[in-house]
């Protein structure tokens, strides 16, 4: 079964840009993870956009609804910033309904060394195999449906809404 991994963003693939004093995009880190986690899943990996899910327009959640309804695999992982990651697994849910499709991310990033994303990441592999047709979101262990989610800032988490 192959899984389609869509590349977005977000805190996953921030790096510190000593010259600027700030968090910037260089490259995905997604391979690395996959190889460090020593991943034997059949996946296909595409970057969609490199960019802050806060800096996110319609068009962007757009593109990343058009590429999840016309890709061949049934099951697809997105990487995504968690501040606006329920507002496109939203939009996803409206369009796309015959797939299963998981969205995680990482509140530290990969290249930082103590990221919570690899563990996000191969826990949504994980639950993008084992689950029903539908949009979750997957963080810290957990796996939430798209409409009873949200971020808790203050606790730094996600959790249900009911």
């Amino acid at each position: 079964m192959a899984v389609r991994i869509f590349v977005t963003g977000g805190t996953f693939d921030k790096e510190y840009n000593e010259l600027a004093g700030a968090l910037a995009f260089n490259r995905s880190h997604v391979e690395d993870v996959l190889a460090r986690g020593r991943c034997k899943l059949d996946v296909a990996i595409d970057v969609l956009m490199m960019i802050d899910s806060l800096d996110m327009t319609p068009a962007d959640r757009q593109k990343i609804v058009a590429a999840c309804a016309s890709c061949a695999e049934p099951r697809i992982v997105i990487t995504h910033g968690t501040d606006t990651m329920v507002e496109t697994a939203t939009a996803i849910a409206a369009t796309v309904t015959d797939k299963t499709i998981v969205l995680t991310g990482a509140m530290v990033p990969f290249a930082f060394g103590s990221s919570d994303g690899l563990f996000n990441l191969g826990s949504a592999l994980s639950f993008v195999q084992a689950l029903p047709v539908g949009v979750y979101i997957a963080m810290n262990g957990r796996c939430f449906a798209w409409n009873n989610v949200r971020k808790n800032r203050d606790a730094g988490v996600f959790e249900a809404l009911s």
